[in-house]
């Protein structure tokens, strides 16, 4: 137990402190320029997406401190890959031929045509499925460690994802992670709870302030942590679980909207505006 506590201190405390260092230094000398990391928000608002690389560095750096043999490593390899693509689709996706969802970056696949969207999910899906060789631990035959590593490379990739589809109003996602985080903190990579909130900590002020947003490089990467998490710290049977809830949930979301069902349920709203500015709209 003291084992288990001391890793998580420690990737917390990493993961802090790397956000911080990070987020500070991206914004002495920003890549390209600062109008390259700045976009526009819901309120017409000038925001930066400096967070979404300082938390992926955080978050890689605190999970290699914490410790855990493959399960780190794995985590750190599809923690990388999600932030590395989809700081890609940030940066250079094409806004005059926007796709929007996971079934139209799929379809314009299916259309021969490789948009930056479309580039994020084959990226994050070969690098969570990577991570998942480098991280799941062989229990029994070939067989069932085949099916172990597919089943938790779709659960990272799933988790990525569907962290990116919640990173709609200031916080949430944020939230969303710590909250997802939690469940397995006693599990065999409940030191990965530790990163996410140390990550969290630190750049929840300006997210929900309004003035930093994480972009897909950042919720990619907090969700591909979480993911991976659950897929070398549960059981196969609550994995299985979880990757059902996961599928679910995206396919929901190509009918249903996640705010929308947050304003019309009282609890998930008062979550969902707990920190934020007061004046934050609802509602998409």
């Amino acid at each position: 137990m003291a084992t288990r506590l001391g890793a998580l201190l420690r990737g917390a405390a990493v993961a802090a402190a790397g956000t911080a260092l990070v987020r500070r230094a991206l914004e002495t000398d920003p890549p390209g320029g600062s109008a390259r990391w700045t976009r526009t928000n819901h309120r017409g608002e000038p925001i930066s997406m400096l967070e979404g690389p300082a938390v992926a560095a955080g978050l890689v750096a605190g999970t290699l401190a914490a410790g855990g043999g493959r399960e780190r490593a794995g985590a750190a390899v599809a923690t990388a890959g999600a932030a590395a693509f989809g700081l890609v689709d940030d940066l250079a996706e094409d806004t005059s031929t926007r796709v929007k969802g996971l079934r139209g970056h799929l379809g314009a696949l299916a259309d021969g045509r490789l948009t930056t969207g479309g580039l994020k999910v084959l990226g994050i899906g070969a690098t969570a499925l990577a991570g998942a060789a480098v991280g799941t631990r062989r229990r029994g035959g070939a067989a069932g460690h085949l099916v172990d590593v597919a089943v938790n490379g779709a659960l990272i990739a799933g988790t990525a994802n569907l962290l990116n589809l919640l990173d709609l109003r200031p916080g949430r996602a944020l939230k969303a992670s710590a909250a997802l985080s939690l469940p397995v903190a006693c599990g065999g990579a409940g030191a990965a709870t530790g990163v996410v909130l140390g990550a969290a900590a630190v750049a929840a002020p300006g997210d929900l302030e309004e003035r930093d947003m994480l972009g897909d490089g950042g919720a990619n990467a907090l969700g591909a942590l979480v993911g991976a998490q659950w897929a070398f710290g549960a059981p196969r049977a609550v994995r299985l679980a979880a990757l059902a809830s996961v599928v679910g949930l995206t396919l929901a979301s190509e009918r249903v909207s996640f705010s929308a069902v947050i304003s019309t349920t009282p609890w998930l709203r008062r979550a969902d505006a707990w920190g934020r500015r007061q004046d934050a709209p609802s509602e998409e």
